[in-house]
């Protein structure tokens, strides 16, 4: 009994190949190349030497694909699995080509802070790489099921990220997988079977009692005085940090009712936002007209860095005896419930005020507010009363 042999030829280059399968000489056709068929084997045999041939020309498909020579040689190594006949792309090498061109569109496609999470992805990325697989880098084809759920438990037990933190970056990753997707480079969606569902956060804000506290408290440092201005104007204004930071004074118009507006476009969403100025927003800009680094950058208020108006919130929140964490986001926070929705200003207006895309966004922040269901209830209490 003989081993089969599989021959490739290919402009005089021969390559054989073992088919692993062994046959009687009196059994085998030496025309057809296959087992006579009135053997009982015949069937099954014949089968596979077909799959193999028709694994030939698939071969030889994917290397024209890519243009590489069709010879004996390459068409063994894809048989073989030592080749994909496609060039071997790289899980942190195609992460690196989607983010390199984001750099020169920031400001025009992209904000700044969109290439930044891009970045800390990347690393998230190449950390988990290294700690799991010892590689610096790994082959697209390595993406599985398993990669993703082993990334998502490594985001959350060695890197310590919350649950929507780790669903942020684990969709940031995914954008990657659509592109090697759609490039052909893998033929299954490893994030197939993927939960990707954020949680719901509880969003805190200021009470009217907590906002009048830090208005009327007096503070000795200037730097702290400052600080807490530019939160009041944000919880008077809605703008988040980066949009306050990046406000001009050319951006405070007068509207068509001639009263003072503020027309700026967020920079997270680029979607245009229109404010009318509340007094209290009004004298915060007035008192800073003439600092010296709103008249040497034109800007409204004279913003610190993120890291240290958080830091020296922190201050003011123990000095002001609020127990909740205060952060500048909070001030966001404080304008979309306690200072319009609990006023009774229409929730289309207050998405509008504050940028959103749909007003599904503005609803997350109707849900604290207990004051304003109380108050929207209070006749109906005085009917059954």
């Amino acid at each position: 009994m003989s081993i089969a042999y599989m021959r490739i030829t290919i402009d005089s280059e021969i390559m054989e190949i073992s088919t692993k399968r062994k046959c009687e000489s009196r059994k085998w056709n030496k025309i057809s190349g296959r087992m006579n068929v009135k053997e009982p084997a015949a069937g099954e045999f014949n089968s596979y030497l077909d799959t193999l041939q028709l694994k030939v020309f698939e071969a030889k498909r994917r290397l024209l694909e890519v243009d590489k020579p069709v010879t004996p040689e390459n068409i063994k190594d894809v048989l073989l699995g030592k080749s994909t006949g496609r060039e071997k792309k790289m899980v942190l090498a195609v992460f690196q080509q989607h983010n390199d061109p984001m750099k020169s569109l920031i400001g025009k496609e992209f904000a700044a802070g969109t290439l930044q999470r891009y970045e800390v992805s990347y690393r998230h990325t190449k950390s988990f790489i290294e700690y799991r697989y010892k590689k610096a880098d790994l082959a697209i084809t390595q993406l599985n099921f398993e990669f993703l759920t082993e990334y998502e438990f490594w985001l959350k037990s060695v890197r310590k990220c919350d649950h929507n933190s780790t669903i942020k970056y684990l969709s940031n990753f995914r954008k990657i997988v659509n592109r090697c997707l759609r490039s052909g480079w893998i033929e299954k969606d490893p994030f197939f079977g993927i939960k990707m569902a954020k949680r719901e956060v509880e969003r805190t804000a200021l009470t009217e009692m907590e906002l009048q506290t830090i208005t009327e408290k007096p503070f000795s440092i200037e730097r702290l005085s400052i600080v807490r201005d530019i939160f009041l104007f944000s919880c008077y204004t809605g703008l988040a940090y980066a949009d306050v930071k990046k406000l001009k004074k050319s951006e405070i118009i007068v509207g068509q009712d001639n009263e003072q507006w503020l027309v700026s476009k967020r920079q997270k969403t680029d979607i245009s936002a229109r404010i009318p100025l509340l007094p209290a927003a009004l004298t915060l800009i007035d008192r800073y007209k003439n600092h010296p680094q709103c008249l040497l950058t034109d800007q409204v208020l004279p913003v610190l860095s993120n890291q240290k108006m958080n830091a020296y919130l922190k201050e003011i929140a123990d000095v002001c005896g609020i127990s909740n964490a205060l952060t500048f986001h909070i001030a966001r926070h404080t304008f979309a419930t306690t200072v319009t929705l609990s006023n009774g200003v229409p929730m289309e207006t207050v998405s509008k005020m504050l940028g959103h895309r749909n007003l599904k966004t503005t609803q997350h922040y109707a849900k604290i507010l207990d004051l304003k269901v109380s108050k929207d209830m209070k006749h109906l209490r005085e009917k059954y009363t």
